[in-house]
């Protein structure tokens, strides 16, 4: 056993003395159903060139970290029956904007949860944050628009995975809509100007997410409709690297197949982003990796020994709902259209990069793509390319950089005020079994 995946057990092990109003029924010794380390395992330490061959320590550390939650935000999320969570959340936002020291009365778990995400770790390069933030806004402001329906749907392909949605009441296409938009939000804040700093107001957008994380699990395990030794914890660690990993994973997939092993410049600052965001978000260093064939590892180890598992009853609820979902803030005729189009592309893209174009596979997901919706992708997917490759080369114009960085912050302010207010809460109010949930449990 290596120092890592020891170090990764003991952490795993201390939740229950340390949280014991959360995880007092969890068995941590015992493996759960979800983590499959059989045939997939097998076939992918024995497959392709060594240097993208899953190590033994890379499976042990995804099987350790499938068990894990977030010790300081769980332990804040577990003053709920105290505080209410509408004032955990109050305390929070204070905290963040003003300081613990402004929060009368603090309880030490608030100390402690704002303590954990200042604490940037030696590994942290903050000024290649900077860069990948100014490099990510491209993306954020052209693409992201389109795309963040698409991809919030990938995260519903597993029935191990999407339970935790399913329970939050997610399956209606208000909720759906607020999830997405929240989700948007999250990323789009990240990337502005300092919003990452201390007192910025990505860093707050960050501690949201990571309660509203930590109260989905307070909530599902006391609900008594959380089977721990068939879905382990609630949004485990490694639940969490897809969201926070996605482009980054893409990209180094690419490079890999390009036989490159190394990242440009601009590609390293927007690794060095994402794994930030990441440490901000509670992820282990061990999970984030700084090479292209490392990434590639460790989201294969993960995803290889994800059980394999589509409940049309949770999995296919929540594609529908979110597929459904009116996302745009107004009904006006301009944002009526958008939506038809940003529905029809994020078909389109969910097709292409998740489903490798198995048009079949995303028909039996409740994810048909039709003739027109693949023609909506390609007129966009070009516009939106054209847009983007104009923006990468004022930025590489050093009389114009300044300024199309400007018309990019400004677009994703709009952005903002069209994604409306992000509340980054979960109600255990709002719960509600679901058929397939209730099979499940």
């Amino acid at each position: 056993m290596t120092p890592a995946v020891e170090r990764a057990r003991q952490r795993i092990a201390a939740q229950k003395a340390l949280l014991p109003q959360m995880y007092a029924s969890v068995d941590f010794d015992r493996q759960p159903e979800r983590f499959n380390d059989e045939a997939t395992a097998v076939m992918v330490r024995d497959c392709g060139p060594p240097e993208l061959r899953v190590t033994d320590e890379e499976f042990e550390l995804v099987r350790a970290y499938t068990m894990l939650g977030d010790v300081v935000a769980d332990a804040y999320a577990g003053l709920i029956p105290q505080y209410g969570f509408k004032r955990l959340i109050a305390m929070l936002v204070q905290a963040c904007d003003q300081g613990i020291a402004a929060v009368e009365d603090a309880p030490p778990e608030l100390a402690a949860f704002i303590g954990a995400m200042e604490a940037t770790p030696d590994w942290v390069d903050m000024e290649l944050v900077a860069e990948g933030a100014r490099i990510d806004r491209n993306a954020t402001a052209n693409l992201a628009p389109f795309a963040i329906r698409g991809a919030f749907i990938a995260t519903f392909l597993n029935k191990y995975s999407a339970l935790p949605m399913a329970l939050t009441g997610t399956l209606s296409n208000d909720s759906a809509a607020r999830r997405v938009n929240e989700t948007a939000t999250f990323f789009a804040t990240t990337v502005l100007p300092g919003a990452l700093e201390r007192h910025g107001e990505g860093f707050k957008a960050a501690a949201m997410v990571r309660l509203m994380h930590s109260m989905v699990r307070f909530n599902a395990l006391r609900s008594g409709r959380w089977d721990s030794a068939v879905y382990g914890v609630p949004i485990p660690q490694v639940d969490q690297m897809p969201a926070g990993l996605i482009p980054i994973f893409l990209m180094a997939f690419k490079i890999v197949g390009q036989g490159r092993r190394t990242f440009t410049a601009s590609e390293r600052a927007q690794v060095e982003l994402a794994r930030y965001r990441c440490f901000l978000l509670g992820l282990p260093e061990e999970l984030l990796a700084t090479t292209p064939e490392g990434i590639v590892r460790i989201m294969t180890a993960r995803n290889s020994t994800l059980r394999q598992g589509f409940d049309d009853e949770t999995c296919g609820e929540l594609i529908r709902a979110t597929l459904s979902a009116y996302l745009p803030a107004s009904r006006s005729p301009a944002a009526r259209l958008h939506n038809v189009i940003e529905k029809s592309f994020a078909k389109g893209f969910f097709l292409r990069q998740f489903l490798k174009g198995d048009q079949a596979a995303a028909q039996r997901m409740g994810v048909p793509v039709s003739g027109l919706d693949r023609a909506v992708f390609a007129l966009v997917a070009v516009a939106v390319g054209l847009r983007m490759g104009a923006y990468r080369w004022a930025s590489r114009t050093p009389l114009l950089r300044g300024a199309a960085d400007a018309i990019l912050v400004r677009k994703i302010r709009a952005l903002l005020q069209r994604y409306g207010h992000a509340e980054f809460t979960s109600d255990a109010g709002a719960y509600r079994p679901t058929p397939g949930v209730r099979a499940a449990a």
